[in-house]
């Protein structure tokens, strides 16, 4: 499939890193995702319960990440993939997690990955 949502530059605070003060603070992170979709089902019905709805998805992340204390950003994309393509019904997804400021004189720094339905089947 080659249609694709994209929702770019999705900016939450987490608790992340693997340093003792890191995980005393909120820092922003930055979140791309590239969703693979179906578009001419959704271009010929017109209707939003036909569509990925990618305000819920925003949602949902930006509710989940707050709460968790990770130390990697491999190990947020990862989560984030999953809980795309299992509660969202989405069949593949690439999810890119930046983590500004955390090398000096560099804007952004972080991790993209590709996870599509299989890679979660009996997970």
């Amino acid at each position: 499939m080659n249609d694709r949502i994209f929702l770019y530059g999705l900016e939450v605070e987490a608790v992340i890193g693997i340093y003792d003060w890191e995980q005393e603070v909120h820092q922003k992170v930055l979140i791309d995702l590239e969703m693979a979709i179906d578009a001419r089902k959704v271009a010929k019905s017109d209707r939003i319960d036909d569509a990925l709805n990618y305000k819920s998805v925003a949602k949902r992340l930006l509710e989940w990440i707050p709460e968790q204390r990770l130390q990697l950003v491999e190990t947020l994309a990862e989560n984030i993939a999953r809980i795309v393509i299992t509660e969202f019904d989405v069949e593949y997804v690439r999810v890119r997690v930046g983590k500004p400021g955390a090398i000096r004189h560099s804007q952004n720094v972080g991790v993209e990955i590709e996870r599509c339905r299989k890679d979660f089947l009996n997970a």
